[in-house]
């Protein structure tokens, strides 16, 4: 609960947004305390679920299809199906929203051939599944390495400054990977801050080829460093999915408008019958109802909305793992 955590848990969550790599003894040195302190803290927030460090994967750089999709079930049927999507290593935010009839999910996939037999063939097909509706991302504008922690932290400015690492180099050009590479990220994903010795004796590479290799991904845009937190932290408790169509000439505009919104963890601009799709995260639903009658309504050319509260969360980012998509597990 939000008595159950204090303002220095915020500013540690807060600069491990900023930098999730960064050592204890920088971050304690920021916050005002000790090395001790800091890492008992992390240790007992990460015990707690509260907030981890992990390694995020964009699996566009790689030539993937990011997907939304709202799968509408028959009501004895959706907590089922909803936690085979949830096995599948390509998927993730798996939720149970609208009741509980209308599973919503990110799947992955790995070109066009994939995308028509996920979409057309198998998950129509599958017993109690009564409709699909999928969204390709075309653009994010908040989301990934961008995460809502940054919106929210306690930390001011000079404390930030202080954190934030030297810009990254950007590489051009397509990137591979390698069996080590795959162990590298499967092992990140678990833990972000995984030490050098551990990746290198995972990946059969030595430290320094591990660093190394690291930041060729984190250059190439592949890798980046994320963290999981429980946004009751912060107060937050209500998440609802957003489904906005807005006429194609103001669909940037309002998309960077969006993006910019305190409680929006993500955005993007999608295929489908509506163009926009949100994340948000509010206090209540009365802060929601505030939100939507003024932040979204001052949005321009909004045409029509559809909300989507969450009513479960069965499978976050935190659980996805990088490996080839295996057949659907129902």
């Amino acid at each position: 609960m939000e008595s159950d955590y204090d303002e220095l848990d915020r500013r540690l969550v807060h600069a491990l947004e900023i930098d999730g790599r960064a050592p204890f003894s920088a971050i304690a040195e920021v916050l005002g305390v000790s090395d001790r302190t800091i890492a008992r803290r992390y240790a007992r927030l990460r015990s707690a679920g509260a907030v981890r460090v992990l390694g995020g994967v964009d699996p566009t750089a790689l030539g993937a299809i990011l997907w939304f999709l709202r799968v509408r079930c028959a009501p004895a049927a959706s907590h089922s199906v909803a936690e085979a999507l949830a096995r599948r290593p390509d998927t993730s935010w798996v939720s149970l929203s609208s009741g509980g009839t209308e599973i919503t999910c990110v799947v992955r996939t790995e070109s066009e051939a994939d995308s028509e037999a996920l979409l057309l063939a198998k998950l129509p097909r599958t017993p109690r599944v009564e409709g699909v509706t999928a969204h390709s991302v075309l653009h994010a504008f908040y989301g990934g390495p961008d995460n809502l922690v940054g919106k929210l932290g306690s930390l001011n400015a000079e404390e930030a400054e202080r954190l934030r690492p030297p810009p990254m180099s950007q590489r051009r050009g397509p990137v591979r990977l390698v069996e080590g590479d795959r162990k590298l990220l499967a092992l990140l994903a678990a833990d972000g801050r995984a030490g050098l010795e551990q990746l290198a004796e995972a990946t059969d590479w030595s430290p320094t080829t591990v660093r190394r290799r690291m930041t060729e991904l984190r250059e190439h845009g592949l890798l980046y460093l994320d963290i999981d937190v429980d946004w009751r932290m912060f107060g937050l408790k209500a998440r609802t999915l957003l489904w906005l169509s807005v006429a194609p000439a103001h669909l940037e505009e309002a998309g960077q408008a969006l993006a910019g919104h305190p409680g929006i963890a993500f955005a993007a601009a999608t295929t489908g019958p509506t163009n926009l799709y949100a994340s948000v995260v509010c206090t209540n639903q009365r802060e929601l109802y505030r939100y939507l009658t003024t932040r979204i309504a001052a949005l321009p050319a909004v045409t029509h909305l559809e909300t989507a509260p969450v009513i479960r969360t069965v499978k976050r980012a935190a659980n996805q793992t990088w490996q080839p998509a295996g057949p659907l597990l129902f």
